[in-house]
């Protein structure tokens, strides 16, 4: 009888090792859970879909994940200086009469730009499944004040 016992007690011991084994090198939860139950590869398109808008949106819902809200603080400065651009283009050149043509102009090939730099950021935020990457062409220039202001929000 008593081999049987230490059979049986081999076993579980044997079970419970390799339980334990399993558990440690099981893969861990993330830290930061996704925003509203959304993945950071789709938190840092939509960051994007409506320009400054859902940048604003992003920052908050994707405040536990650095690299939404850097996503975010992109969408909000770069699509934020072009609505502001166009604004400030639109009524200079409302008070110019004909010479108002060029500020039209020069608008509409801002829009064209914005329109371009909106397409690849949507593109490269999915290609790289939501981590942190700048802005195409004008990222350099818009990092370190997207950093700025993801780092403001905790």
């Amino acid at each position: 009888m008593a081999k049987t016992d230490t059979a049986l007690h081999n076993a579980c011991v044997g079970s419970l090792l390799n339980m334990k084994a399993e558990i440690m090198t099981s893969p861990q939860h993330p830290v930061n859970p996704p925003p509203a139950g959304l993945d950071k590869k789709t938190s840092a398109i939509l960051s994007y879909v409506l320009g400054w808008l859902t940048g604003i949106v992003f920052l908050f819902v994707g405040k536990n994940d650095p690299d939404v809200k850097f996503h975010a603080s992109q969408s909000i400065i770069f699509f934020g200086a072009v609505t502001v651009l166009n604004v400030v283009l639109s009524i200079v050149g409302s008070f110019l009469g004909v010479l108002g043509i060029i500020f039209s102009l020069v608008s509409l090939v801002v829009g064209v730009f914005a329109l371009v730099i909106w397409i690849m950021a949507m593109v490269q935020a999915n290609n790289t499944g939501g981590v942190r990457a700048e802005l195409p062409i004008v990222g350099k220039y818009i990092a370190p004040y997207a950093d700025q202001l993801a780092n403001s929000v905790k």
